[in-house]
């Protein structure tokens, strides 16, 4: 009899400790669920805040001899500034509205989270500002390849070899930016397997 009693003891402990373990490893995976929303559109904000700020910011000037007066260089400063492509205009206006529309969402994130019209609409918003970042890096991009490489059909000849600082800093720009989409497809992914498994309640 002591032996089956010592033998039932320690099966008991383990039988009452699993649900208890169950329910920890749930609660730790809802959390983890709950958090990597917020982590991405954060991780989106930050990339396309720094994506617009290096490009905003990135200007050069490059000094040149233009011609030759008797014994005397003429020289002539030339300017690489974002302002002067309207591609990179469009790449910093979009870049600049895809960080403050992500961080606007963090702030009021608790009010979205009550709703489910109101996290449709997120999700829908998001959808734009993916597809805005998607075409302002994809813009920026095909003008930093023309910068860097030229067009020997239209006689176009690269810029990169004298603002080479301009076309570093531009680049990091673009990925920064390229970034802030795949993470915006992430949270769009995300977002729309939520809305499909939540339920539909009345007020919420």
């Amino acid at each position: 009899m002591d032996l089956e009693h010592g033998s039932k003891k320690p099966s008991a402990e383990p039988a009452a400790a699993t649900p208890t373990c169950n329910k920890l490893l749930m609660q730790l995976r809802d959390r983890l669920v709950a958090v990597q929303p917020v982590v991405l559109r954060a991780a989106a904000a930050l990339a396309t805040a720094v994506a617009a700020a290096v490009m905003a910011l990135n200007a050069q000037s490059y000094t040149a001899v233009v011609a030759i007066v008797g014994t005397r260089p003429l020289m002539q400063t030339f300017t690489a500034k974002f302002r002067d492509t309207p591609a990179f205009v469009y790449f910093v206006i979009a870049n600049a509205i895809a960080s403050a529309y992500n961080l606007l969402v963090l702030v009021i994130r608790r009010l979205i989270l009550r709703r489910r019209t109101a996290s449709l609409v997120v999700h829908m918003l998001d959808m734009v500002i993916m597809t805005l970042l998607a075409t302002g890096a994809a813009t920026a991009a095909s003008m930093a390849d023309l910068g860097k490489n030229g067009n020997l059909h239209a006689r176009w000849n690269p810029i990169c070899d004298r603002f080479g600082s301009f076309c570093s800093r531009g680049g990091i720009a673009i990925v920064s930016s390229f970034i802030g989409v795949a993470l915006m497809l992430a949270l769009n992914l995300l977002s729309a397997a939520a809305n499909a498994h939540r339920p539909n309640v009345a007020g919420h």
